[in-house]
């Protein structure tokens, strides 16, 4: 509902669901009212007579992870949680989900981008497992989810160093299906979508469940223990410091901004 005060933008058109994390003045960072609501339109997909969902962001990124600014006040147990059942939702859906990742997807960005059965990126599209800087491990199912994707010593090498891994890199290390031109994307995820919406749903269920238990088959492990990890790692003094470092960040990218803007609209 474009009413919800949440980042969560829902349209469903003919049998495709489209789910858009529409805060883009935040990089679609989400808080965990918006990990609540990403939760209820998935696992309602279906019920609205959906058969292939389309996840992507607002503007110009797709998903930067948790707002800091949002999820600090929270208990860690609920972040973890509510951001836990979105993935677990999204891999267990019984309708197809394809990720359309028109810009970075950061942090837990990168987990939802590669819980989806099919992920598309733009060509200026990155992905960024930005934990470790903030004093954080991955979460979202990300140590599963990039290591059966891309293999141990890449994902090891993106989840220790935090390096950044263009869209090109993405695909051609198996992050991603395939990359577009950016004006391209959307096209080919809705011809995509369509296709799937259109197949045989319960063959395209059993199979997608096959794919995801010979993958996957460690992915509750994996977001227990990141769960637990987080959670202690979330109470420490390093993790308290990066937090405080991006928080000032941010605050002063919103000050800068507000002076560019004005000066921006004088006359030359």
């Amino acid at each position: 509902d474009p009413m919800t005060p949440t980042a969560i933008r829902t349209v469903r058109t003919g049998r495709l669901l489209h789910i858009t994390i529409d805060r883009p003045g935040r990089m679609n960072a989400l808080g965990v009212d918006d990990l609540v609501a990403l939760d209820t339109a998935i696992s309602g997909a279906e019920a609205t007579g959906a058969r292939a969902i389309v996840l992507t962001g607002a503007g110009r990124a797709f998903c930067t992870g948790a707002d800091l600014t949002a999820v600090t006040g929270e208990e860690p147990e609920v972040v973890m949680d509510a951001a836990n059942r979105v993935i677990r939702g999204i891999v267990s859906a019984p309708v197809p989900v394809i990720a359309a990742v028109n810009g970075p997807a950061v942090g837990y960005g990168v987990a939802l981008a590669c819980a989806a059965d099919l992920t598309y990126a733009a060509e200026s599209a990155y992905f960024l497992l930005s934990f470790t800087s903030i004093g954080l491990m991955p979460d979202g199912g990300a140590t599963a989810l990039v290591a059966a994707a891309i293999g141990r010593a890449r994902a090891t090498e993106l989840a220790l160093l935090g390096q950044r891994l263009s869209a090109t890199d993405a695909a051609q290390t198996g992050l991603v299906a395939r990359i577009l031109p950016d004006d391209q994307l959307a096209a080919h995820v809705e011809a995509v979508a369509g296709t799937l919406g259109a197949g045989p749903r319960r063959a395209l269920e059993l199979t997608r469940r096959a794919l995801a238990a010979s993958t996957l088959g460690h992915l509750d492990h994996a977001l227990e223990r990141e769960r637990a990890g987080q959670i202690e790692l979330i109470g420490t003094p390093d993790f308290a410091e990066g937090a405080d470092a991006v928080r000032a960040a941010l605050a002063f990218a919103r000050s800068l901004s507000a002076v560019v803007r004005p000066l921006g609209a004088l006359p030359g």
